[in-house]
């Protein structure tokens, strides 16, 4: 897979977003490559800056430019990007309008091992990886704090490869030989190991908000959240489940310093402020355990929030609650993702209301319905047309204030964890080890997400309201396969089918070996170690 990454050059848009220094001499490019003396060459903190810049910037010539995975574009390997496709146009939340190939095995669960936007996701977490190992390797000795952000890096990409792929090539070392194929449960205890022996030379667990000293970086809530994140599912990666420790990592999470936010500013409301692009300096940050870092003036990208706000966009929404503000604050609208009547239905079990974004919330009396049916159509007739189906409206850039930097890039930080997961987490852990019925506390933290939408509480919830209440939270975040999965209803006969899955329009199900993807036929074809995921014929070994 080394052919594909490029080189280590630091993006030098994220140096002060990190608050790492810089110097002009080390932004020489150099390729990856074992034999050369790189720690002569790069500034550590440089190349540190390189592996969190993976998560949010093509490359190292800003978004029109080169991409640092070769023969692919920024779009095609954007990390956000292609999170959102593989975990959310595969299932009940999203659906593209857009003819690009990829997107209809997407909507259609479809995919197999040329899928191009999978491969690039692919190549994107390897590329992480090799920086993150380049690192280590050549810097790993001058600080603890931060060799062990490294590894965490490593390791969150480790995992979602585990999580998506399973079986899938596993190395640790800078090296040109081909790596070995790692079985999924050896790579969930890799990563489990890795994460509980780097916890306690991160940072304290503290909130920060963009432009102070942390922001944007890993701390001690980052590998707590991550375990509680990865025990959740150990019966899916493993066959063995580990309720208790889900439980206890969240219960980390959740006592420490980072809290719901839930402060409103003006008309908008605690939850929207999580979205906006001021979100991380209009106190919201305080929720955020790690976040992928924009600006519209210094880091651009087609494929972080600018992708989540413009492909949902045609510029005649409004979901500023002034109720004249067209648009999301971007000149970009790309028409493209927009809901099934699956994730629409969760909030309005009966009829959904045709109005505009702003009033939504009140209609649905919870402040998470950031959906708009103004001109829309609830189904999903066409899924070439954008308006059949609601359009979602919750990430976009404006500024509590009203003002910001840029319309056309954001400013909009992607939250890629937040402690709002660990409630969640919490919740639905004690439910499995209390036979499927919600705790007392489990409840009581339900009932807190809720409450801070202004959303009704309840006394009570079954696995079914609970998995529910993931997506009404979490839609379009970029984690709604795996918890479908988990829940036992994606592939397999499980009879819970939405609009289009499998093809059919009123869904049908699907063979189970589309729970994992398909190793890319190019990672095949260049490394004779590696065997292709049961179900999938392409170049299997």
């Amino acid at each position: 897979m080394k052919r594909y990454i490029k080189t280590i050059l630091p993006a030098a848009a994220m140096i002060l977003s990190l608050g790492l220094p810089s110097c002009s001499s080390d932004l020489d490019v150099m390729p990856i490559d074992p034999n050369l003396q790189t720690k002569e060459r790069i500034n550590s903190d440089n190349l540190l800056n390189k592996c969190y810049a993976n998560l949010a910037v093509a490359g190292n010539s800003g978004p029109d430019g080169d991409c640092d995975i070769d023969g692919l574009d920024g779009g095609t390997t954007g990390f956000v990007r292609q999170m959102f496709n593989a975990n959310e146009l595969t299932t009940d939340e999203a659906i593209c309008a857009w003819g690009d190939p990829g997107i209809e095995n997407f909507n259609f669960n479809t995919y197999d091992a040329q899928q191009p936007m999978l491969r690039g996701f692919y190549y994107r977490l390897y590329a992480g990886i090799s920086y993150c190992n380049q690192y280590i390797a050549d810097f790993g000795a001058v600080d603890a704090q931060k060799t062990a952000e490294a590894r965490f890096l490593r390791a969150l990409q480790y995992y979602l490869l585990l999580d998506g792929w399973g079986n899938v090539p596993f190395t640790t070392a800078v090296s040109s030989e081909k790596p070995q194929q790692i079985k999924r449960a050896d790579l969930y205890k890799w990563v489990e190991s890795e994460l509980l022996d780097v916890q306690n030379d991160l940072a304290e667990a503290k909130p920060e908000k963009k432009g102070e000293e942390g922001y944007g970086r890993v701390d001690k809530a980052a590998a707590w959240l991550l375990l509680a994140r990865l025990y959740l599912n150990a019966e899916v990666y493993t066959g063995t489940p580990e309720w208790g420790k889900a439980a206890e990592y969240a219960k980390k999470v959740i006592d420490s310093p980072f809290k719901l936010y839930t402060t409103k500013k003006g008309n908008w409301s605690p939850y929207q402020q999580l979205f906006m692009g001021d979100n991380g300096i209009n106190g919201a940050s305080q929720e955020c355990i790690f976040s992928v870092i924009q600006d519209g003036e210094k880091t651009h990208s087609y494929g972080t929030t600018l992708f989540l706000i413009a492909s949902t966009t045609n510029a005649t929404e409004i979901v500023n609650p002034d109720g004249k503000s067209v648009g999301m604050n971007t000149t970009e609208k790309w028409s493209g993702n927009r809901a099934r009547p699956d994730l629409i239905k969760k909030f309005f079990p009966q009829t959904a209301p045709q109005v505009d974004a702003y009033q939504m919330t009140k209609e649905a009396k919870d402040d998470r319905a950031i959906f708009t049916g103004n001109g829309r159509e609830l189904e999903n007739n066409d899924p070439s047309t954008f308006t059949d189906g609601y359009g979602v409206c919750k990430f976009n850039n404006w500024y509590t204030t009203g003002t910001a930097k840029n319309t056309k890039f954001p400013d909009t930080d992607f939250f890629f964890f937040r402690s709002a997961e660990a409630y969640l987490i919490y919740a639905e852990a004690t439910a499995r080890a209390n036979g499927g019925t919600a705790t007392a506390e489990g409840v009581g933290y339900l009932n807190q997400l809720r409450s801070r939408a202004n959303a009704s509480t309840k006394a009570g919830y079954t696995l079914d309201d609970i998995c529910d209440e993931w997506s009404r939270e979490f839609y379009f975040e970029g984690i709604r396969r795996p918890t479908l999965i988990r829940f036992g209803k994606f592939g397999g006969n499980t009879n819970y089918n939405w609009t289009w899955k499998g093809g059919a329009k009123n869904g049908r199900n699907i063979d189970k070996h589309y729970n994992l993807f398909a190793i890319p036929s190019s990672d095949l074809n260049a490394n004779g170690n590696l065997q292709q995921n049961e179900g999938y014929k392409d170049n299997q070994k």
